[in-house]
């Protein structure tokens, strides 16, 4: 399953915000890389870390959630709402990652318009860790990558996140979390 989403994501974002940053992906069986032997984003000023989660939205939370606990055997946390992204989320415990169930909370939600476009739901981003958050908001604003927001706000791991413009990452909503 890592491997498919690794794949996912650098074909995905190929010729977006990851060619920008690292060396290309190498093709064939072995993605996995030591944590030692990973490029560095810019001169060793910050890294990309691990597949934290990948989002996908959701009508039925509960109906999400049960099909995930009950017919796949998944480990799924309880449902938290998170009021300040105006989003209910549930988490798929996958051994190596997670997946993020989300549901909105509230009319003004920004999952809420996603729905309304995608009725049935679907993957809503990616969000992958880094070492240090601050310098990465800083070199991607030089390398005029836009966020959406100006600056890094606490997640649902209770730690600081960023979301990336969909049209700098190849169409891709990329969330980056700090480790």
């Amino acid at each position: 399953m890592a491997q498919v989403l690794r794949a996912a994501v650098a074909a995905a974002c190929a010729g977006g915000l990851f060619s920008r940053l690292q060396a290309p992906v190498p093709t064939g069986r072995a993605f996995s890389t030591p944590q030692s032997s990973r490029r560095v984003a810019s001169a060793a000023v910050w890294a990309l870390g691990r597949l934290n989660h990948v989002a996908i939205a959701v009508p039925d939370l509960e109906k999400a959630r049960a099909f995930y606990r009950d017919v796949l055997g998944a480990q799924v946390s309880e449902v938290s709402p998170l009021p300040e992204h105006g989003v209910s989320v549930v988490f798929v415990d996958l051994g190596n990652t997670k997946l993020e169930l989300l549901h909105p909370l509230g009319k003004d939600s920004p999952i809420a318009g996603f729905l309304q476009k995608n009725k049935a739901g679907g993957m809503h981003h990616v969000c992958i860790e880094v070492d240090d958050i601050n310098a990465a908001v800083m070199d991607l604003k030089e390398k005029k990558i836009r966020s959406l927001s100006a600056e890094a706000k606490i997640g649902a791991h209770g730690k600081p996140v960023i979301f990336l413009h969909p049209k700098d990452c190849g169409g891709v909503l990329v969330e980056l979390e700090q480790a």
